[in-house]
């Protein structure tokens, strides 16, 4: 890989002589500017104002505009000489846990290899160092112009260097978020939970620029002769209102599109509130309600008449039997008494 600036890194009064190269690389897309009648190339010619000829890119130089329009001439040697330490090293400040870098603060990423045989010893010996520290090295390097901060941090067997925007260059998030009270209920975090949950971690290295790969067929068609295909419409976004069924369809689709058995999602119980049952005023429920009434007064009265029908025949039955029995004996003392009598 080609570098793209020469110098060393300070680490104390260790010296590492190393080269920095780019750690990444675009794989967009460029378009050149057409004239849209007849497909002939846009160019940009630089021409010098005073002379009024165009110029060619070994005549032109850089230069500082003053207030009041003076332009102020400035070689790369006088960046080169600037009267500071970090022109041609990258200086070590200090060391931190990663996690004390706010994210918003990162910018473009470069490898940093050592620059030639002794330069090996060193850069091994701050490489291992951050490993076992598990921090990063916060520096300072100028690079094209301009003083930069960045971060050191260990990549496989390489030192690999962010760079970092000054603290002043992030901007505050403020009118970002809603200026509205909103409360989020516990059964609303437990459907996103499963959510997450539901859709799970990936391998970074199985995504892929979906934009240019259609942004390339597009041109390959067109270069055939061929008509692009149509793009599928997109699926209309309804407004959202009911948040709670949204979630849950979030869910069930997740889980049917990674393969898996769509499951119910449990809802929790509902909280008790102070407020009042509202009343019914509905005539038919009202009726309804005093059919049910009347039906179980109906079906209680109902018992109540078949269980005194019941006992009062038990009764008369009982008597029968017990009439019966006492005539049987009145019977029988006759009947032994005759017997006396003619004896």
């Amino acid at each position: 890989m080609r570098s793209i600036w020469n110098g060393a890194i300070s680490f104390g009064l260790v010296s590492i002589p190393i080269k920095v190269v780019n750690a990444t690389e675009s794989h967009s897309i460029s378009f050149r500017q057409i004239h849209t009648e007849d497909g002939g190339r846009i160019r940009y010619r630089k021409f010098c104002e005073l002379e009024d000829r165009e110029v060619t890119q070994s005549e032109i130089g850089k230069g500082y505009e003053d207030a009041d329009g003076t332009i102020v001439p400035i070689t790369d040697d006088d960046l080169a000489q600037l009267p500071i330490p970090t022109a041609k090293t990258i200086e070590i400040v200090a060391f931190v846990p990663e996690d004390r870098i706010d994210p918003l603060q990162m910018d473009a990423a470069y490898y940093l290899a050592a620059s030639g045989a002794p330069a090996a010893k060193p850069y091994t010996l701050l490489r291992e160092a951050l490993k076992r520290s598990n921090k990063v090295a916060i520096a300072k390097f100028a690079l094209r112009g301009r003083e930069r901060l960045g971060m050191l941090r260990v990549v496989g067997d390489a030192i690999a260097m962010h760079g970092l925007l000054w603290p002043d260059e992030v901007r505050a998030p403020e009118g970002v978020a809603p200026d509205v009270d909103v409360t989020v209920r516990d059964k609303e975090l437990d459907l996103a939970d499963a959510l997450m949950d539901t859709l799970g971690e990936v391998d970074l290295e199985d995504l892929h620029d979906e934009y240019r790969e259609a942004v390339e067929e597009v041109i390959a068609a067109k270069a055939a002769g061929e008509i692009p295909r149509e793009a599928p419409e997109p699926a209309k976004a309804g407004k959202v209102l009911d948040l709670m069924a949204a979630l849950e369809k979030s869910v069930r689709e997740a889980k049917e599109s990674r393969g898996e058995e769509p499951a119910e999602v449990t809802r929790l119980p509902q909280r008790k509130t102070t407020r009042a049952t509202p009343k019914q005023t509905t005539g038919k429920k009202s009726t309804s309600a005093t059919k049910k009434t009347a039906a179980k007064k109906t079906a209680s009265a109902k018992k109540s008449t078949t269980k005194k029908t019941t006992s009062a025949k038990k009764t008369t039955s009982t008597s029968k039997t017990t009439a019966k029995k006492t005539t049987a004996k009145k019977t029988s003392a006759k009947k032994t008494s005759a017997r006396k009598r003619s004896a």
